[in-house]
């Protein structure tokens, strides 16, 4: 082999390693689903009726407890279709915003879904090991997640924001609720 193969052999070869490591220190960020998607596979249209709920002092103080921290929102976004809604959620893991798709139907949680992942650590819980545990979920008495979620290790954070997530939106699930039963009953 002559000197110059042998550099060029090794540039390729320094190539390779550099980007199979920042793949591997990338993790598994990405976006997994569109909103379109979502909602296609949440009401079998990507444009089901939707309407927004704005973050009142009440539902600011609620969302605060249920998340550990104030929300960052003024107002989010839902869509609906009956007693089925759905919501798009973001919550920071350890320092990036993951965003989930939650649907919630007679106050209870049908699916929840990893959108999009940001943080470099955590993202096992976008499998259907983690997020079918939220599946039947709904609130109790004390406002809290009716069943523990299990923890996966190395991914407290993202488990953490997931959680919370669920929770604010069987919240605001039950919040929409109760305000369209009030408009009914005025009308």
């Amino acid at each position: 082999m002559t000197g110059r193969f042998k550099k060029n052999l090794r540039r390729i070869v320094y190539a390779v390693l550099l980007t199979s490591a920042a793949a591997i220190a990338a993790g598994e960020v990405g976006r997994y689903q569109t909103r379109a998607e979502f909602l296609l596979e949440s009401f079998g249209t990507e444009n089901p009726a939707s309407d927004v709920v704005w973050i009142d002092d009440e539902l600011r103080a609620t969302a605060a407890k249920v998340l550990g921290h104030p929300p960052a929102m003024l107002r989010v976004r839902y869509w609906h279709e009956g007693p089925r809604t759905a919501w798009i959620i973001d919550e920071v893991g350890k320092e990036q915003p993951i965003t989930f798709g939650v649907v919630v139907e007679d106050a209870a949680i049908q699916v929840l879904r990893v959108m999009q992942f940001r943080e470099s650590r955590g993202w096992e819980i976008r499998y259907p090991f983690f997020t079918k545990q939220f599946s039947q979920l709904r609130l109790t008495d004390s406002g809290s997640l009716s069943h523990g979620i299990d923890a996966i290790s190395g991914a407290t954070l993202s488990v953490k924001a997931a959680t919370g997530s669920a929770n604010l939106a069987l919240v605001l699930d039950e919040y929409t609720r109760r305000t369209r039963r009030s408009a009914d009953i005025t009308q």
